[in-house]
């Protein structure tokens, strides 16, 4: 057993499991607090029951990502406490503003928006759901500066082998960052909106189904209601048919911001980290080719046998110089200039242990970098292409009677969180061999670097790591169960499910259980805050 490869897997596994739930938070919140800003506005009571029912599903999420990502600091110091040593002077001032500021901001309006129904005025109220989410992309930017700096390390100098904060300015605007934190948070508005686009998608078919709904001659809705179920109403399907289109919207959105920042990451990329982006398009030679399709042994970790089946001139040049003719470096040119300026051995120092003196291998694992930067590009594009034929299937007020067109409307949910997923595997195991890249670019400090090996603490033993990894994968397995569990719970019971004082409300499209924006109701009893948040 190697304690190294035993405590990669544990941050990853981790790691990747708590980033499925941070763009969710982030990009739902947002949503959400978008939704209540309108009720605000409109007093609208179907914006009332769209802010209750997704910003139920959006406490359950956010709930569980605090206790996954507890874990993630403390792995810091308990697996990697070299690699905590070497980044601690620049790592503590971003890592301690999340926790001590964004994240302290972000939980306590949060309560307060949870809790505050009734006790607050609306517009402290919603104001309170507006800081909790702006802590949160706070919470973000500052976590993406810390690692930001592991891709392209800024403002610090080398003091006893250790980089030591000296320009807090240049490091809160690393380049990198300012482009990586605009790149995420329209990956997490992708995910909300697939996710609000694949649930609305659900009930509106649900209330074909039952017959609720029904299409008349001229091929458009008649929205009906179910007296026998409770919130089954006209005002229900206008929750529904407004969320699907909020989402497809968003998606769509968000998906051009990807694009775009993505050009400008990728950019970047090429600048900053060659063979990351050479690996990601399993570029062996100089050339100015995107490879669309690549065939050969690229698991072989060498160039010798890969050959582009389906190339398209130029596309390569333009995603990293912005021309169609400019040469880009391959594997084979930018090993050779890799081993010159890094070494061609680990240094022999105990740090290294068993690995000291050994070869290093600069290319990173090619499958995980060819095919991860190609699914996070299909994932997020199938999810733009789904929202955009979703706005044309409901253009007259329903969804298709369709079985299957639901189920894969469902399943579509999926699709941004893996374009996430895809998108973060790539960004970090193509800085592989290297856990703080070195910078062979003029705008970062250069011979700042660390390699991945010398990183994981000494004192661990592979058998430890080993029984840590397989506690805390059994853990969050369990914390899945829970969370998918809760969620489906919710999502089947409708809006009903975040507010059962419908359960006893008539059925008048034009009142609510709960006082309006104004403060002015129906005159039925309102709602219990306990209910929503529990």
């Amino acid at each position: 057993m190697d304690a190294l490869e035993i405590a990669r897997w544990q941050f990853g596994i981790t790691t990747v499991y708590h980033f499925m739930m941070v763009p969710l938070t982030i990009g739902l919140g947002l949503v959400v607090a978008v939704i209540q800003t309108i009720w605000h506005r409109t007093g609208k009571p179907e914006y009332l029951r769209m802010t209750k029912f997704w910003g139920k599903l959006f406490l359950i999420n956010f709930i569980m990502g605090v206790a996954t990502g507890i874990v993630q600091e403390f792995q810091f110091g308990m697996a990697w406490s070299e690699y905590s040593r070497f980044v601690g002077d620049v790592f503590g001032a971003p890592l301690a503003l999340e926790a001590l500021l964004a994240f302290f901001v972000e939980s306590t309006f949060l309560g307060l928006w949870i809790f505050g129904w009734k006790q607050l005025k609306p517009a402290v109220h919603l104001a309170c759901l507006w800081i909790a989410v702006i802590g949160s992309v706070f919470s973000a930017y500052f976590i993406i500066v810390a690692n930001s700096w592991m891709q392209h390390p800024v403002g610090v100098e080398m003091i006893d082998g250790r980089p030591v904060m000296t320009d807090a300015w240049a490091v809160f605007t690393n380049n990198t960052a300012l482009v990586a934190v605009p790149h995420t948070l329209f990956g997490a508005l992708a995910v909300a909106g697939g996710f609000l686009l694949g649930i609305a998608w659900y009930h509106l078919w649900r209330r074909r189904r039952d017959g609720v709904d029904t299409v008349g001659a001229d091929g458009k809705v008649i929205a009906g209601e179910a007296a026998n179920i409770p919130g089954r109403d006209r005002n229900d399907h206008k929750v529904w048919l407004h969320s699907l289109r909020i989402g497809a919207v968003v998606a769509m959105i968000s998906f051009a911001g990807t694009a775009l920042t993505g050009d400008l990451q990728g950019k970047l990329m090429f600048e900053q980290q060659p063979m990351k982006m050479a690996a990601a398009e399993a570029a062996c030679h100089d050339g100015t080719g995107f490879s669309v399709l690549s065939i050969g042994n690229i698991g072989a970790q060498n160039c010798d046998d890969i050959v582009a089946l389906i190339e398209v001139p130029g596309i390569l040049s333009y995603l990293a110089k912005g021309d169609f003719t400019t040469e880009v470096q391959g594997v084979n040119s930018l090993l050779p200039e890799y081993k010159e300026k890094y070494g061609t051995h680990l240094p022999d120092n105990p740090i290294y242990g068993e690995r000291a003196g050994q070869e290093i291998d600069y290319l990173p694992v090619m499958e995980v970098t060819y095919w991860g930067f190609r699914m996070m590009i299909g994932f997020g594009g199938l999810a733009a292409l789904a929202a955009l034929v979703a706005l044309w299937l409901t253009r007259k007020g329903t969804v298709p009677e369709s079985r299957w067109l639901m189920r894969l409307a469902v399943f579509g949910i999926l699709a941004p969180f893996g374009a996430n997923a895809a998108g973060w595997i790539f960004t970090e195991m193509g800085r592989q061999p290297f856990v703080v890249a070195p910078n062979p670019d003029p705008s970062g400090v250069d011979q700042v670097f660390m390699f991945t090996a010398a990183a994981v603490s000494p004192g661990v033993s592979a058998g430890e790591l080993l029984a840590s990894l397989i506690t805390l994968t059994a853990i969050y397995a369990v914390l899945l169960v829970v969370e998918v569990k809760l969620l489906v719970k919710y999502i089947r019971g409708g809006v009903v499910s975040a507010m059962p004082e419908l359960v006893h409300a008539p059925a008048d499209e034009n009142e609510d259980a709960t006082p309006g924006p104004g403060g002015q109701g129906g005159g039925k009893p309102a709602d219990d805050v306990l209910a929503f948040a529990y």
